[in-house]
């Protein structure tokens, strides 16, 4: 127990010293100034790398967020540590004008381990949603920019059990906190200054549950059936408006303050996935994602411009390769692969936003040890349709380190 709670301690100060780094780790993109902007589906490095899939993986050597069923995997002499960052090169088009960014930083950081017999555990951060953008435009008689920042991260923490061999179910709880600005600046031509600014300060939980079974094919194969749900909830935390005349004062008009409670609402959402082994070498899963958000709530506030969401839903598919466990260090590279499409849940003007992907990845095993490095290469590409705005592409560079260590193995003096 001395040894849980010294773990415990020495995970959360990193947790806790993590936080700043995640408040950073923005979106670069003006589609997300709608709603709660662009949603995360809590994927490590290595499942980018397959397309974002993860709802039938398990297997105790990657953490798998997406289902908390999968945490019962664990062997129980290891405890795992998986922290990841992401570079990002955006350009954009919108008419004639083309743009170009570059962003990243520290995408999430878990820790898996052991409880009991049966029995895994989770918890770390991971992004919920991000806000990050930056634009202009000329009016009759002057000028506007836009500007956005911040988002919604998670605290969670999950528990696994495994009642009888082959399934399982887990639940994770979370915590989840952040604040949101959006704010629009007025410049006119006799030099006056004037901004609108909407702020969301949210402090909410949420909770997800997990099945996985996984059922032997043939000597060699098997395959594992995944699901969870999410119930929808209300939002809790606060909302407002501001009015600033820039030129002449310094002091606010708050408009609208207001609880969210009743007024924003998150969806119920539901994953499914079906994971193949053929052998302990070939790997591929095919996932669904499906979250209501047409009917959720998000109340428009005076002087600023109402929100309409619709449906969003995603497909994932991707494959793992290693060539030979216990070969050479070329043949124990995990080669990895995967694509998806997203109906996004943000709505324009009746314009609803899509995104499609395709991901290579390289799982390098550290010598010495059981740790894996996961490096990947993503391009993306997100438009509206059937007006299409604008049409951004991005190339990410993934980079995760997954720890793996016998913690709690116990040295015999002969």
């Amino acid at each position: 127990m001395k040894l849980y709670r010294n773990i415990l301690v020495a995970a959360a100060i990193v947790i806790v010293g993590a936080l700043p780094a995640m408040a950073q780790n923005n979106s670069m993109t003006p589609y997300s100034k709608f709603g709660y902007g662009i949603l995360n589906d809590n994927v490590t490095s290595a499942q980018r790398n397959m397309g974002g899939v993860g709802y039938a993986m398990n297997g105790g050597r990657q953490i798998n967020t997406m289902n908390p069923a999968s945490y019962a995997s664990i062997d129980s002499l290891t405890f795992l540590w998986d922290i990841g960052i992401d570079v990002t090169n955006l350009w954009s088009k919108e008419g004639s004008t083309k743009g170009n960014s570059n962003g990243g930083g520290l995408n999430y950081i878990t820790m898996e381990f052991p409880i009991a017999k049966n029995v895994g555990g989770s918890f770390g951060l991971v992004p919920y949603s991000s806000v990050g953008y930056s634009f202009g435009s000329d009016l009759v008689s002057g000028s506007e920019l836009r500007d956005g920042s911040g988002g919604i991260t998670q605290l969670y923490g999950g528990i696994s059990y495994r009642p009888f061999k082959n399934f399982s179910l887990g639940v994770n709880g979370s915590y989840d906190f952040g604040t949101i600005v959006n704010d629009t600046y007025i410049y006119t031509s006799s030099s006056d200054e004037s901004m609108f600014e909407r702020v969301m300060k949210l402090r909410d939980w949420h909770v997800q549950f997990g099945v996985q079974y996984t059922t032997k094919i043939n000597k060699t194969d098997r395959a594992t059936i995944g699901a969870v749900f999410t119930p929808g909830k209300s939002f809790h935390g606060h909302t407002w408006g501001a009015k600033y005349d820039v030129t002449n004062s310094t002091t606010a008009d708050t408009i609208g303050y207001s609880s969210m409670n009743g007024d924003y609402t998150s969806p119920a959402s539901i994953g499914g996935g079906l994971g193949y082994w053929h052998g302990e070498n070939l790997y591929g899963e095919v996932d669904f994602t499906y979250q209501g958000w047409k009917n959720a709530k998000f109340k428009s506030l005076e002087n600023f411009e109402s929100t309409t969401f619709d449906n969003r839903w995603k497909v994932a598919a991707g494959l793992q390769w290693i060539p030979k466990l216990r070969g050479g260090y070329v043949q124990r590279i995990n080669y990895r692969m995967g694509g998806y499409f997203t109906h996004d849940y943000i709505n324009i003007k009746g314009s609803n936003v899509r995104e499609y992907g395709a991901s290579i990845g390289f799982g390098l095993p550290v010598p010495g040890g059981k740790t894996i490095v996961n490096l990947g290469f993503e391009y993306k590409h997100r438009q509206a349709n059937p007006v299409s705005y604008i049409k951004e592409n991005y190339f990410n560079i993934t980079l995760g380190v997954n720890f793996n260590e016998l913690w709690f193995w116990k040295s015999k003096i002969r």
